[in-house]
């Protein structure tokens, strides 16, 4: 019997981690459309216009774009994580396989196929597209996630984006318009920097600094050149 079965615990303590990130999320989500509703209704005021009610703007296209905005930034770092770090390392990042270790690895160290236990996935043992499709499933969805996202952030960008330009008695923008201008790009690249910049000093501060007890730092005592190794 492995140590997951011989002490698990209550519900609560064992999704601990998923609880409270969600939790977490579910609070932020709420006071994120607290304050943009009372700044949009800022804006409404100052152009003389009637302010929206906090049903109709958890609804409009503003309140949209500004969480997907943030959704497809994040599910393209953890695309882009997941399939670089088959063939990417770096030496002494617990973020990173061993160095010896960059590639898809045999079935036999993934436990595929002829390789696969009782406890398996049953997909894992399979050897046709079901496990060329799980094998990669993790990455495939994050990007699928990705895509959806940054699909709906055009679609509410290109929508928020127009209301603007009627407020403003101007010509709204196709689908197609929005999407090359700088207001688009300038809403995606600078949550792309950013994600791309925090995964980065993940990578390397884990080099050198250390969290006691956490499975994202290395052993206290563990060398600096130690790679692949997590607390």
């Amino acid at each position: 019997m492995n140590d997951d079965r011989e002490h698990r615990g209550s519900f609560w303590r064992d999704n601990s981690l998923t609880l409270a990130f969600g939790t977490a999320f579910l609070v932020v989500l709420a006071c994120q459309a607290v304050v943009g509703q009372a700044e949009f209704n800022e804006q409404l005021t100052v152009e003389g216009l009637q302010p929206l009610a906090f049903g109709e703007y958890l609804t409009s296209s503003d309140f949209a774009v500004d969480v997907t905005e943030n959704w497809q930034s994040e599910f393209l770092q953890f695309f882009l994580y997941i399939f670089g770090t088959v063939y990417l390392v770096q030496r002494g990042s617990p973020e990173s396989k061993k160095v010896h270790e960059a590639g898809t690895e045999s079935e036999e160290e993934q436990r595929m196929g002829d390789h696969a236990r009782a406890d398996s996935p049953r997909w894992a043992g399979t050897k046709d597209w079901r496990q060329t499709l799980y094998s990669r499933s993790l990455g495939t969805v994050m990007g699928l996630l990705f895509v959806l996202s940054w699909l709906a952030q055009s679609i509410t960008g290109t929508a928020a984006y127009n209301d603007q330009q009627l407020r403003q008695l101007e010509e709204p923008l196709s689908w197609g318009g929005y999407i090359v201008t700088p207001d688009f790009w300038n809403r995606t690249l600078q949550n792309w920097q950013s994600e791309l910049l925090a995964v980065a000093a993940m990578v390397v501060l884990s080099i050198y600094l250390r969290q006691r007890g956490s499975p994202e730092s290395k052993p206290v005592g563990a060398a600096h050149h130690t790679t692949g190794v997590e607390g």
